[in-house]
């Protein structure tokens, strides 16, 4: 409860949270986008997946490339590739054709490419080695959240204005880019007043790469993302062609989101006490009951069952990017542009594929074989690093910050 405390307390780490916030509404509004479109340009689930492709797509393919960047060049510019989101994301209802609406989501999906890595990086330089997962869990929280209020959003704002609605969009990324901004000014590397205490070289810095957990590490974000992303995506979509309401089916999108946000938070505490790897198992396995019991009886129960999916299936993900930026510690830009690369990327095929199935089996039972798929993961979590390998790869002076000295009879000041 300390831990939580003192991170709840750290105006960077809320200044961030509130950007990813943002910035993941937009995640969240796209597939409530999809009944306007269908019914607009007449196309199939396989065709209206491409939106969320384009966008989840180009945010996967160049967050490697900025998780370098940020490496290479500090996070200074996290506001901005937020503003660049979302300008885009406010230009999709005003494209005059569907392939160009496909384009506006691709471009706006490079500024939560580019946002992603740096705001992780910029996490990981704010907080102490205790609670460490904890306070991730806030930050990445802070997008779940974002994910949970976008299908609301979407449902006023293309309620107000139909599909240009859009545009009211642009109201909260401007104003939190522009505080972002202002925060980030001069702190890309490290807070003032702070200086980094590096690593000993070890295996993420030129040693044997750890390449088994590693890999068991971004297999088990990709399921996470299939199953996470594709339920996220068709709830609308799915309750829509069962005959229910926009409130009924934003509400429902909103709860199963909303309670990964609190799930997430648990789970980096419970991690924090009992370890990463055993709370990704548990949660890994009790979400197969889960997952099954929320698409095999659609329904007023679904609210019930869309919270133990939130809490299961949809909550590990900051665990998942702490573990990745452990086992390549001096690249952490990169790791962590990886590590939700894939995730973001598998999402985004994931999505499609799901559609594609759906056109032809039926939503429901496109959905059923995420059941499967986490089954298949789960073998495969227990070749996730243990705390003592990641002990052993930080070595006795793990990558924090710590208060530089301060020279005597300095003044005050900041």
């Amino acid at each position: 409860m300390q831990g939580l405390l003192a991170a709840i307390r750290n105006r960077g780490l809320v200044a961030l949270m509130f950007g990813h916030m943002t910035l993941d509404s937009y995640v969240g509004v796209l597939p409530v986008l999809y009944p306007l479109l269908i019914g607009r340009y007449h196309i199939d689930l396989v065709t209206v997946g491409l939106v969320s492709f384009a966008y989840q797509g180009m945010s996967s393919l160049s967050q490697p490339f900025f998780g370098l960047v940020a490496d290479r060049w500090g996070t200074r510019f996290v506001g901005g590739a937020l503003l660049w989101a979302a300008i885009w994301v406010a230009a999709i209802g005003f494209a005059p054709s569907l392939p160009l609406l496909i384009a506006c989501a691709g471009v706006a999906g490079l500024g939560s490419g580019f946002f992603h890595p740096l705001g992780a990086v910029s996490v990981r330089r704010l907080l102490p080695d205790r609670g460490r997962s904890t306070a991730m869990s806030l930050y990445v929280s802070g997008g779940t959240f974002g994910v949970a209020i976008g299908p609301l959003l979407g449902v006023f704002a293309f309620g107000l204005l139909a599909i240009r609605g859009t545009i009211l969009l642009l109201i909260p990324g401007a104003l939190f880019s522009c505080f972002l901004l202002l925060w980030m000014r001069g702190k890309g590397r490290a807070a003032p007043g702070r200086r980094a205490v590096v690593a000993p070289p070890g295996a993420g810095a030129g040693g044997a790469l750890p390449l088994v957990p590693l890999v068991a590490t971004i297999v088990l974000t990709m399921s996470r993302s299939w199953t996470t992303f594709t339920l996220e995506a068709f709830i609308p979509t799915w309750y829509h062609q069962l005959g229910y309401g926009p409130w009924f089916y934003g509400a429902l999108a909103s709860t199963l989101v909303l309670a990964s946000a609190v799930g997430t938070v648990g789970c980096g505490t419970l991690a924090d006490r009992f370890g990463r790897r055993l709370i990704v198992i548990v949660a890994l396995v009790l979400s197969v009951p889960a997952v099954l019991l929320f698409v095999a009886f659609p329904g007023p129960e679904a609210f019930v069952t869309a919270v133990l999916v939130g809490f299961l299936a949809a909550s590990t993900a900051p665990l998942m990017l702490m573990m990745a930026q452990e086992l390549v510690s001096q690249r952490a830009g990169l790791a962590s542009g990886l590590i939700l690369g894939i995730g973001f990327l598998t999402g985004a095929v994931g999505v499609p594929v799901t559609g594609l199935v759906g056109d032809s089996l039926g939503l429901q039972a496109a959905l059923l074989l995420q059941v499967l798929v986490v089954v298949i993961t789960i073998p495969i979590s227990f070749f996730l690093p243990s705390e003592r390998f990641l002990r052993g790869l930080r070595g006795p002076a793990p990558e924090i910050e710590q208060p530089a000295p301060v020279p005597a009879g300095a003044g005050g000041g900041s």
